[in-house]
C-alpha cells in the first residue's frame, strides 16, 4: 500500500514518463508499459494541473506548492489544498510522479 500523500510530500515526474506542451496543453505520454490508466495512457492536463506539475521537481514539499499557487492566484490554502494534494495521490497513483518523504 502506498504511503499517504501530505504536505510534507516531494514529489517529482517518474524517469518513465515525458511532458509535452501541445498548442498550450500539457500532455504526459507515459515511456513504459503498465504505466497510467489501461483506457487512458496519455494524459491531458488542464490550466491547474499544469500549474501544479510545472512546480513539481523534486524539491518543493506538496505545502510549499499550495503556498506558491496560493500567491500566483491569490486562492485561499483552503480551495488549493485539496487539488494539489488530489492531484498529486493520482499522478502517484498512475506511475506519472515518484514522491520522497
Amino acid at each position: 500500500m502506498a504511503a499517504a500523500v501530505t504536505l510534507g510530500t516531494v514529489c517529482m515526474a517518474s524517469a518513465d514518463v515525458v511532458a509535452q506542451e501541445i498548442e498550450g496543453e500539457l500532455v504526459i505520454v507515459p515511456l513504459a508499459a503498465g504505466l497510467g490508466d489501461a483506457d487512458d495512457a496519455l494524459c491531458a492536463l488542464n490550466a491547474s494541473g499544469k500549474a501544479i506539475w510545472q512546480r513539481l521537481d523534486g524539491r518543493r514539499t506538496l505545502g510549499g506548492v499550495v503556498a506558491e499557487l496560493g500567491e500566483q492566484f491569490q486562492a485561499p490554502r483552503d480551495v488549493i489544498e485539496p487539488d494539489v494534494l488530489g492531484f498529486a495521490a493520482e499522478m502517484l497513483r498512475r506511475g506519472f510522479l515518484v514522491a520522497r518523504a
